[in-house]
């Protein structure tokens, strides 16, 4: 793994959140293996000790994959780990998926996860947003204020790229791992998302993973699928073989159309289309 110098900033802020962590006593840490959340809970862990537990959403928007890491990450780190069984389809308004779903998502998840910690003992549950989650179309962060959930990291005011470093001074596995969303961010608003439906999505973002392509997303117009790699990955792609094969197994899949989007990946591109008005004040 390469290593990589934290800045003196970045190291007074990990000295800040450790603090702050200690003051908590104790906490449950919201945890899904991604960047954001390994390196909160395993700062928890080594300030906390067995005071911090990981809550995990067994849900079908949390991938196969990233569920085996997250719980690889526990076993190894010896951190206790309770998994908690969702069926998204249960949350009212979810499986319409409006512009406010995320929030409808978290406020139903979150909910559960602050009665588990209560029932643990424990003085809270924390989140692992950071500072350059202030952007964008976010309103599950309103369901996260209203529940007392606490974002110690963006208290402490790192951003991801700090994140990165302290976590590989840390020598953690997820330091350079790629970003990751739910997999209902891959609908468009108003489109009927099923437990069937997320399974799709997994299987074809898993082929594009097994085809070696890096940062990917496959999102979903009706039985339209339509895929975003970097501008780097394009002549990739569209070699005939590739192409030919992703096709094939894309409509294996169930979809009927493959598409790539030209202006290549970005995050929160299902949230484009959304006034200016109505993202103002949900993120």
């Amino acid at each position: 793994m390469i290593k990589r110098e934290p800045a003196p900033e970045a190291l007074e802020k990990y000295r800040i959140l450790k603090e702050d962590l200690k003051a908590l006593g104790s906490v449950a840490v919201a945890f899904s293996g991604g960047v954001d959340s390994t390196f909160l809970l395993k700062t928890a862990r080594d300030v906390l000790g067995d005071r911090a537990v990981a809550l995990t959403a067994d849900a079908c928007f949390f991938p196969r994959r990233e569920h085996e890491e997250a719980e690889e990450f526990c076993r190894r780190e010896g951190i206790r780990q309770i998994l908690l069984e969702v069926d998204e389809t249960k949350i009212e308004g979810f499986s319409s998926n409006p512009p406010d779903r995320c929030y409808l998502c978290k406020k139903s998840l979150f909910s559960r996860f602050v009665k588990e910690a209560e029932e643990l003992g424990l003085a809270c549950v924390a989140e692992g947003s950071n500072m350059d989650d202030t952007g964008d179309y976010r309103p599950g962060m309103r369901a996260i204020r209203e529940l007392g959930v606490v974002s110690p990291l963006k208290k402490a005011g790192l951003y991801k790229a700090e994140i990165r470093d302290l976590s590989a001074m840390l020598g953690l596995p997820t330091w350079d791992k790629l970003s990751f969303a739910c997999l209902a961010s891959r609908f468009v608003y108003g489109e009927t998302i099923t437990r069937d439906r997320l399974k799709m999505v997994e299987r074809a973002e898993d082929l594009l993973a097994d085809l070696g392509f890096g940062q990917r997303r496959v999102r979903v117009h009706g039985d339209l699928a339509r895929i975003e790699v970097t501008p780097a990955d394009f002549e990739r792609i569209l070699r005939q073989e590739v192409r030919e094969e992703i096709v094939r197994r894309l409509k294996d899949y169930g979809f009927s159309y493959v598409s790539l989007d030209l202006a290549g990946y970005r995050t929160g591109s299902m949230n484009e289309v959304l006034p200016e008005a109505g993202k103002s004040g949900q993120a």
